[in-house]
C-alpha cells in the first residue's frame, strides 16, 4: 500500500511511498484517499505496517486529486533522455558519455533508515560490482542516483558510499540541481515534487544498454542481486 505519511521523529522524514502490511493490518479495508493511523515494524532486514486504523474516510472528490508532475517513463526499447548530473567526487557526468557500455541504474536517498528498501538497492548494486569485477568501468557503469538533492550534496554521497563499501572504478554516486533530478525521475517513472518538499519513494532499477536504449526496469525491492545480475549479463552479452 500506498501511503503519504508523516515524519518519523528522529527515524525517517515525511514522503509518500509503498509499504508491505502483515498482520492485522493486512485485514484492514482502505479506500484511496483515508486518512490512517499506522505503525512501522522494523525486524532485521525487512520493515512492513503492522498495525493500520482508518481515522477518517477519504474525501468525496480524492480521485481527482493530481500530482503537480507526472511521470513519463520511457518505454523498454526507446532511447534515455541524456542528462547531466555530479558524481560524489564533485565531477560532472552525462550519461551520454557512457555510450558503448551498458548502464545499471537505480535510486536512493541517503538518510532511508529502512533496510530493504535504498540499502537494499546499493546491496544490489554491490553485488553486481563484484560479480563484474574485470568488466566495471570498460563495459559496465552503475549509476546511483538521490533523488533528495537538497540534502544529498557530493559530500554527502562520498561519505554514503563510503560507509556502505560502495563506489569504485565505474560506480557513481549521483545528485544535483533539483530541476535535472526531477526530469531523470520522471523518466524512469518516479514520482518527484521537488517545489512542495515531497520525495515519493518508488522502486526502481534501470538497465540500459550499450546504445543508449532502456533494456529493462525492475520495479520494488523483491528481487535477488543474482536475478538482477543475471539481467544485466544478459544485456552485456547481448
Amino acid at each position: 500500500m500506498t501511503i503519504s505519511h508523516e515524519a518519523f521523529p528522529g527515524y525517517m522524514g515525511a514522503m509518500a511511498m509503498p509499504f508491505d502490511l502483515s498482520g492485522a493490518a493486512a485485514r484492514v479495508s482502505v479506500t484511496p484517499g483515508d486518512r490512517v493511523k499506522l505503525r512501522l515494524a522494523v525486524k532485521g532486514g525487512h520493515s512492513s505496517v503492522d498495525r493500520l486504523e482508518v481515522v477518517s474516510a477519504a474525501p468525496v472528490d480524492a480521485g481527482l486529486q493530481q500530482s503537480p508532475a507526472v511521470p513519463v517513463l520511457v518505454r523498454v526499447g526507446a532511447a534515455i533522455p541524456d542528462f547531466d548530473l555530479v558524481d560524489q567526487n564533485g565531477g560532472g557526468l552525462a550519461l551520454s558519455s557512457l555510450k558503448g557500455k551498458v548502464v545499471a541504474i537505480t535510486f536512493i536517498y541517503t538518510r532511508c533508515p529502512l533496510p530493504d528498501y535504498c540499502p537494499r538497492m546499493v546491496e544490489n548494486f554491490r553485488a553486481i560490482r563484484n560479480r563484474f569485477a574485470a568488466r566495471m568501468d570498460r563495459d559496465l557503469v552503475l549509476l546511483t542516483i538521490s533523488f533528495d538533492p537538497k540534502y544529498d550534496t557530493p559530500q554527502m554521497m562520498a561519505a554514503y558510499a563510503a560507509s556502505n563499501r560502495a563506489g569504485g572504478p565505474g560506480w557513481h554516486f549521483l545528485t544535483g540541481e533539483p530541476a535535472k533530478i526531477e526530469r531523470v525521475c520522471n523518466a524512469f517513472g518516479i514520482q518527484y515534487w521537488a517545489d512542495e518538499g515531497l520525495i515519493t519513494h518508488s522502486l526502481q532499477t534501470a538497465v540500459i544498454d550499450r546504445d543508449g536504449r532502456l533494456a529493462a526496469t525492475v520495479e520494488g525491492k523483491d528481487f535477488t542481486p543474482q536475478q538482477l545480475g543475471d539481467l544485466v549479463s544478459a544485456v552485456l552479452d547481448k
